[in-house]
């Protein structure tokens, strides 16, 4: 951040929730027989309804419910022109995490990782809170479930927030609508604003604001030009991001 607002460090006052323990709490396995595994059911289900909203041909989304996973990791690659081991890795840990979070509206871990952004933004009352990835879901969870909490600035970063199916049909609240169902910016939030790389295979469909009202800005940043293009780092140093920020830190 300091980098790409140009600011010293000093100027920054940075607290961060870790949710991570609480979606992770089974032993972990590594090794050739882990390397094409996926074996929870709801993140194969999951991982098949993103499969879907990036275009993959049907006998890979097939395949993905019940074949080694391999043609899946190989099709994203080569889609998105990435380094084939390091994308099987992203997808095994995105998805487990994703349906370890989303499994149950009550789920104990969702719960507790809830709970622990709602606890660091009571502690630390910040002005702005930045979510990326899967953290967007919970933080936007954490808000709604905790109306008393304020924040002048929500910036959600390569979020998933909107994919169907698989992430915006389970959100807690649901989402609703007269005519089709819309999500919302929580009450504690003064604005909302969305940043994605066009080339981010996880912040899909684009252009977050379609699917909830309240949405500031959504805007679209070329964040790095390899596969950096969901790297929280990459996000949180890109120029949209700088301009965004700059008014609340006065730069």
């Amino acid at each position: 951040m300091a980098d790409g607002l140009g600011l010293p460090t000093s100027r920054l006052d940075v607290d961060f929730a870790y949710y991570a323990p609480a979606l992770n709490t089974g032993p972990t396995t590594q090794g050739a027989a882990d390397a094409e595994e996926l074996a929870d059911p709801l993140a194969r289900k999951l991982m098949t309804a993103w499969l879907e909203e990036l275009g993959a041909p049907q006998p890979v989304t097939q395949g993905a419910l019940t074949l080694p996973l391999r043609h899946a990791f190989s099709w994203v690659a080569e889609k998105f022109s990435l380094d084939g081991r390091l994308t099987q890795l992203f997808i095994q840990l995105f998805f487990r995490e994703v349906a370890s979070y989303l499994r149950t509206d009550d789920d104990p871990a969702r719960l507790a990782a809830r709970e622990e952004v709602a606890a660091r933004i009571a502690q630390h009352r910040p002005h702005v809170v930045i979510a990326h990835s899967l953290g967007t879901v919970v933080t936007y969870e954490a808000l709604h479930a905790h109306p008393e909490l304020h924040v002048d600035l929500l910036l959600t970063l390569g979020s998933p927030l909107a994919l169907p199916r698989a992430v915006f049909d389970r959100l807690s609240p649901r989402p609703s609508g007269p005519s089709i169902p819309l999500g919302a910016r929580p009450a504690g939030v003064t604005r909302w604003v969305n940043i994605a790389d066009p080339g981010d295979p996880v912040a899909i469909p684009p252009r977050l604001a379609r699917a909830f009202n309240g949405i500031a800005l959504d805007l679209t940043d070329s964040i790095h030009e390899t596969y950096g293009f969901h790297h929280a780092k990459y996000y949180l140093s890109c120029a949209a991001t700088a301009a965004t920020l700059g008014p609340y830190l006065g730069a």
